[in-house]
């Protein structure tokens, strides 16, 4: 990953030092700052160096200086895209940077780039002659953008201890955005725990105009779930997937430092392995694990497997208590927001373990939304049958009786899962997945702030999602969520 930060307008180079010293972490290979005192527009970068080690330096400018670009991410098409610009009449510096097709991306097709993009990327572009400021981030929102605009302008950066390390950023807190937080264990786009400060939802674009201080924010993509045919082919279609998968893989494969596989075990992480595998030629591909001292939690034994079967060099590392509490001290001073999934501990240490000896690695995460894995989609027809059979009053009986049972520390208790059942089916169907997943129900959100929101108003983001699903079907409206 890299680090962004930058603003337009009041503030100055204390202001980037400070918050380009945040994200200092996020690249350790480089760093760079660009000033333009007269249209009061400040930029700074640091890079971790992926493709092209020795020519991807940033700022990045095209050959008159009028288009200036800083960037997180990688572009998996940039070839392609740089060949088409080619084609178009542009001259490229470098052999292969993908920051550079961002430039040129830019200057031929403007506000149409990112749709061209495929690839997890938050970049800003400075358009000098235009005087303005463009920003995009990735389709679901995968590399982080965050930003603040008001009467001094806009800043941004990659880090939300970045952006407030510039003295003009406002620090109050959103109550309304704390109550979403216990509702969904996340805060949803654009929310942050600031009342005006924003993330830039993923599939959006932002156009600042530095001289009227106007801003812009729209999406470029949304989301769309697609209707089978009645009589679809069941073989061509895993047959498609796979050419997808294949696909995806070896475009991530594309780098200039040594990578490897995240590896649980898992469908989602085998898979990738799978086709990491057959990419990779003779060379033998890097697999990394942590395991559990828990035995419910532990799936190692899965990821030896796998890496068994596509003979794979493995490195597998068992978490224990006591690492998981100091990690997760370290982890509390690092995080910008907080988060409800506790699988961010375990990942950090794997990413920190992996990180001793490869730069990259690919992981299988977002394989269960888009393939509904989770155990609240086959919820779904219990608890449909549930409420149609099961009266009010007897529902108040067996959630009392429920509650009573003992809590079992295990992953996924028969007791866990009990009780979250119950929860849900209290709310229309709309909500039964967030509420299912929620931390905190509404009624102990209630509990917990002077003015609690309601219900509706907590979970809107599942209600929109579901009311503008393009089916009725309640198995996929929940996907589509």
């Amino acid at each position: 990953m890299c680090g962004l930060a930058g603003f337009a307008g009041a503030g100055d180079r204390a202001d980037l030092a400070r918050m380009s010293s945040a994200v200092a972490h996020r690249g350790p290979d480089g760093c760079g700052e660009y000033v333009d005192e007269a249209a009061r527009v400040f930029l700074a970068h640091r890079r971790l160096a992926i493709i092209d080690l020795g020519g991807g330096a940033q700022p990045m400018w095209d050959a008159k200086g009028e288009i200036g670009v800083v960037f997180n991410g990688e572009i998996y098409n940039h070839l392609e895209l740089r060949r088409e610009l080619e084609a178009l009449g542009h001259r490229f510096r470098t052999d292969h940077s993908d920051t550079e097709v961002l430039v040129h991306g830019y200057r031929a097709w403007g506000e149409g780039l990112p749709a061209r993009l495929n690839g997890m990327f938050a970049f800003v572009a400075y358009d000098r002659p235009r005087r303005r400021l463009f920003a995009a981030r990735d389709r679901f929102g995968k590399k982080p953008f965050y930003y603040s605009h008001g009467a001094g302008g806009l800043a941004f950066a990659s880090e939300l201890s970045a952006l407030l390390a510039h003295a003009r950023v406002p620090r109050q807190l959103d109550s309304h955005a704390l109550q979403k937080y216990f509702a969904w264990g996340y805060l949803p786009a654009p929310l942050t725990p600031y009342a005006r400060v924003a993330k830039l939802p993923g599939g959006h674009l932002l156009v600042f105009d530095c001289d009227d201080a106007s801003l812009r924010v729209r999406p470029y993509w949304r989301f769309a779930i697609e209707p089978l045919e009645p009589k679809a082919d069941e073989a061509a279609l895993a047959e498609e997937l796979r050419a997808r998968l294949a696909v995806a893989v070896r475009r991530r494969l594309i780098s200039d430092v040594p990578l490897g596989v995240f590896l649980s075990g898992g469908i989602d992480s085998s898979a990738v392995l799978a086709y990491a595998a057959g990419s990779a030629g003779k060379d033998l591909v890097e697999t990394f694990s942590i395991g559990f001292e828990e035995p419910s939690f532990d799936e190692s034994r899965y990821a030896r497997l796998a890496a068994s079967a596509f003979r794979s060099r493995h490195h597998e590392r068992v978490l224990t208590m006591e690492q998981a509490r100091a990690g997760a001290s370290r982890l509390l001073e690092q995080m910008d927001e907080p988060t409800g999934d506790v699988s961010i501990l375990p990942t950090h240490l794997l990413s920190a373990f992996t990180r001793e000896s490869v730069s990259v690695a690919l992981g299988g995460d977002g394989g269960d939304e888009l393939f509904a894995g989770y155990a609240p989609f086959h919820a779904l027809g219990p608890a449909r049958r549930y409420r149609q059979w099961v009266p009010p009053m007897l529902h108040r009986l067996l959630r009392g009786a429920v509650e009573r049972l003992p809590v079992r520390h295990g992953y996924m208790s028969l007791g866990f899962r009990l009780r979250r059942a119950l929860r849900g089916v209290e709310w229309p169907p709309s909500m039964w997945n967030p509420v299912w997943m929620a931390p905190a129900s509404p009624q102990e959100i209630g509990r917990l702030f002077e003015t609690p929101l309601p219900a509706e108003a907590l979970y809107a983001e599942a209600i929109a999602a579901w009311e503008s699903a393009p089916f009725l079907d309640e198995f996929v409206r929940s996907l589509f969520l």
